[in-house]
């Protein structure tokens, strides 16, 4: 099964927390690469497109939770994304949250 956008609502409520998760991980990001290591983790089956990206981003930005660098490569401007300490804070919240979500979609559709 490819998800190959962002209208699955499941994605649509966890592209946040995925970024925050990853940017924790890795350190500072650039959106494309975002969008790659998501695919590659995913196996391919979860494409994000910079449409929905973007804007989750800027959200998290906004919140205080991401802070933005950027580098000048070649003639280009790269801008990459980094936690802040409320940003390394708000990722440990929502991953033990999600995680506890998780276990209990388990319970409520384990069909034993």
């Amino acid at each position: 099964m490819y998800i190959c956008s962002m209208q699955t609502e499941l994605l649509k409520g966890t592209l946040s927390t995925i970024i925050l998760k990853l940017l924790a991980e890795n350190g500072r990001m650039y959106g494309y690469q975002i969008t790659q290591k998501i695919k590659e983790i995913s196996e391919g089956k979860i494409l994000v497109k910079e449409g929905s990206l973007y804007p989750a981003l800027f959200k998290l930005k906004e919140e205080g939770w991401v802070e933005t660098e950027e580098e000048n490569i070649g003639k280009r401007v790269r801008r990459y994304y980094s936690l802040t300490s409320l940003g390394v804070l708000e990722a440990q919240r929502r991953l033990n949250e999600i995680f506890l979500f998780i276990e209990l979609l388990h319970k409520l559709f384990d069909k034993s």
